[in-house]
């Protein structure tokens, strides 16, 4: 079953069912009637299984060629589910930048938990021998949020594997419609399923993807015991969301070039950050490992270009935090996603004041670039 025919027809079996709608039911219940005492059902209690949960893992895992899936309450959730694998005493590498909650995560959690990290700004020249601690972890999120810098997947999961090290990839930007971490060697995806995968601006959800047998139980356990389990109303909105995210996607790369493209030709960039111009760094590499480009791009304004003024000026791009439904957004990195990041973080990463970070939606790409003309021209001092 190819990918577009899996989002709309995969999820759990319902051919045995009595009753066959053609969109999975929602089980607004707390708790199931079991036939006896020693005899149980397939679900028990929502917090350890739900069928409209269970849908939704299942329909992941397949889109991923996986084994097993998680839903949980957020893209962050998700992101602690997998971190949960890592035990005090231990060290993760993440790269340098990422998404700002990922890095207080690290910042903060792991120093409660004991737990150690590095941060690493060139995963392809980082020499894992010289590393030291205990590491035991390696965090990808490629492309990277805000600068869009792609790292090689397959390259670090071989040279982490040899350390017996673990690679968790935060496959958010992508989706598995056009990049698959776990058949370039990761061990654990995660994903910000509120993005993409839902796909309207509507839900809280995350998402983990995984093969291995004996962690998925770890993390099973985890997502029961801990409770940040996906409700059911919300696995429905993610899966009625799937059901579309091919066509969505292609839509929002086909926009993303041409705004990435207008941006470049543009008297206004001092840089544009995006892995499907041929000028980016990472543009052979992306198209190796990935299918697509994906919808995300940043651009570093020239010092004469009144950022406010921009904003302010759009009339179909909202001035907002977040990505990945059908509308266009605009936001700050170093004052609204990344503001936790220190001014010598930021320096040291690029992320400028001066830079804004576009999750082009579906609009009309004629109405997008005719709005940032019109933005540019009011944004000139």
């Amino acid at each position: 079953m190819r990918y577009e025919t899996a989002a709309i027809h995969g999820g759990r079996d319902t051919s045995g069912e009595q009753i066959r709608g053609e969109s999975f039911p929602i089980y607004l219940t707390s708790t199931f009637t079991q036939d006896g005492v020693n005899d149980f059902r397939e679900f028990m209690y929502s917090r350890s299984k739900n069928p409209t949960r269970d849908n939704l893992e299942q329909l992941v895992a397949q889109l991923e060629g996986a084994k097993h899936g998680l839903a949980m309450s957020s893209g962050m959730a998700a992101t602690a589910l997998a971190f949960s694998l890592v035990k005090s005493g231990e060290k993760v590498l993440i790269n340098s930048n990422v998404y700002g909650g990922t890095c207080n995560f690290v910042s903060h959690v792991f120093c409660d938990r004991g737990i150690d990290f590095e941060i690493v700004t060139d995963f392809a020249n980082c020499d894992f021998d010289a590393v030291e601690g205990n590491v035991s972890t390696v965090f990808l999120e490629t492309p990277s949020n805000p600068l869009l810098e792609v790292t090689d997947i397959a390259d670090v999961a071989a040279r982490a594997h040899a350390k017996g090290w673990r690679v968790i990839v935060d496959n958010t930007f992508m989706t598995s419609y056009l990049q698959r971490p776990l058949d370039l060697g990761a061990d654990v995806v995660v994903y910000s399923a509120t993005k993409y995968y839902a796909g309207h601006s509507d839900v809280i959800a995350g998402l983990v993807v995984l093969n291995d047998d004996q962690v998925f139980d770890k993390l099973k356990f985890n997502q029961k015991t801990l409770g940040g389990m996906l409700d059911p109303f919300s696995s429905f909105l993610v899966a009625r969301g799937i059901k579309t995210l091919p066509l969505r996607m292609d839509r929002h790369e086909q926009n993303a070039l041409a705004v990435a493209k207008f941006f470049e030709e543009s008297r206004a960039a001092k840089a544009v950050y995006y892995p499907g111009l041929p000028s980016n760094p990472g543009y052979e590499l992306q198209r190796r490992q990935a299918r697509g480009n994906g919808a995300v791009l940043s651009v570093d304004f020239k010092d004469e270009y009144d950022l406010d003024a921009f904003c302010h000026a759009l009339r179909f791009i909202d001035l907002a935090v977040s990505l990945g439904g059908i509308e266009s957004l605009v936001c700050c990195p170093a004052t609204m996603t990344h503001e936790e990041y220190s001014p010598e973080l930021q320096a040291q990463i690029g992320i400028t004041k001066t830079m804004l970070r576009f999750s082009v939606g579906v609009e009309a790409i004629d109405d997008l670039l005719e709005d940032l003309q019109k933005a540019l021209e009011a944004a000139k001092r």
